[in-house]
């Protein structure tokens, strides 16, 4: 529960240096507009007043433009009402408000999680998951999802997706604007300082994507693997969830149609098809599903040892003072009782 509390503040934390870096970002592209003005005070100052002016939109409507890139749609209790009984019972052991329910018209096997906090947030599954998983798994993986409400890993998550998403247009404006912009110098060095703006705002342009790629990564793999071990938490059903990884790990066709590069973090499994080489080994954004899976299983001979050593223990109380389940017994007793000092 320590380590629970702990993920939540440190989310929290990094949510604000994510904001704060984004404003650096931001102001150093604000140079480079300065440079193609003539005044840095202007071009930071338009860049730094239009990126909070975004951060406040981001922040108050980001997911449901990330719902919007997605394509999902909010469903209703009648058309899947074991989706959302699951949602309400799961919220409920969470301790948190009910997501709202969303799905996506897709075959592929995915979900994800998207929200500002655990009182504004939604949760999103393909039609396919809901047609494919039984009742343990469908729990498994909506648990993991909830997992990461209530971790406030959907803040972190959302900010990343749109945040970069503005840098990359940022650098793509100065860009057009260097190349097309038309802007015109009378003085007789103006031609090689074109030039060099010209290389600025490509050199930007080409580090958009590296820099989002990057911040993308700060979504570390440690945040699906303690999503994972929560929602074994929460359903006390490590297999569920397993099975439901093993499911999406068989998948056929994992590619979710409108899924793309800034979104794909969110999923509980990559959107799009596998592919093994060394270079989407260094910026995949989720671990590997078969070491997920094994940390599970992991999970699961730990409960059973722990079962099993209950079971022990009660059956040696039961042994050794056979009353102590009887109606004699003195108030407060219980089944093993006596080997607790």
């Amino acid at each position: 529960m320590r380590l629970m509390f702990e993920e939540v503040r440190g989310n929290k934390i990094k949510s604000v240096a994510l904001i704060v870096l984004f404003l650096f970002l931001v102001a150093a592209l604000g140079l480079v507009v300065g440079l193609f003005y003539g005044s840095f005070v202007f071009g930071i100052a338009l860049t730094t007043i239009a990126g909070l002016v975004y951060v406040l939109i981001v922040y108050n409507s980001g997911d449901q433009m990330i719902l919007t890139m997605t394509g999902a749609r909010p469903v209703t209790k009648k058309e899947y009402p074991y989706f959302y009984h699951t949602l309400e019972g799961l919220s409920i052991a969470a301790g948190i408000p009910v997501p709202k329910a969303y799905v996506i018209e897709d075959s592929a096997l995915n979900a994800f999680a998207t929200g500002k906090d655990p009182e504004h947030a939604s949760i999103t599954v393909t039609t396919g998951l809901l047609g494919k998983m039984n009742r343990q798994e469908l729990e498994g993986v909506v648990a993991h999802e909830m997992s990461h409400v209530k971790n406030y890993d959907i803040r972190f998550m959302m900010l990343a997706v749109v945040l970069v998403g503005l840098v990359t247009l940022l650098s793509d404006f100065i860009l057009r604007s260097f190349l097309w912009g038309g802007h015109k110098r009378d003085n007789r060095g103006g031609g090689n300082i074109q030039i060099i703006f010209i290389i600025i705002g490509l050199l930007f342009a080409i580090l958009a994507p590296v820099i989002g790629y990057l911040i993308k990564m700060a979504v570390s793999r440690k945040r699906e693997f303690m999503a994972d071990a929560n929602a074994a938490i929460l359903t006390r059903y490590p297999p569920g969830l397993a099975s439901a990884l093993e499911k999406i790990r068989k998948d056929p066709d994992p590619l979710v149609d409108k899924a793309n590069k800034a979104t794909a973090h969110l999923f509980i499994s990559t959107p799009f098809r596998k592919e093994h080489s060394f270079v989407t080994n260094i910026f995949a954004t989720h671990p590997p599903i078969e070491e997920r899976i094994r940390r599970l299983k992991e999970m699961c001979k730990v409960l059973e040892s722990f079962c099993f050593c209950a079971r022990i223990k009660l059956r040696r109380g039961r042994d050794l003072n056979p009353d102590i389940l009887s109606e004699t017994s003195s108030p407060g007793s219980f089944p093993g009782s006596p080997l607790i000092k």
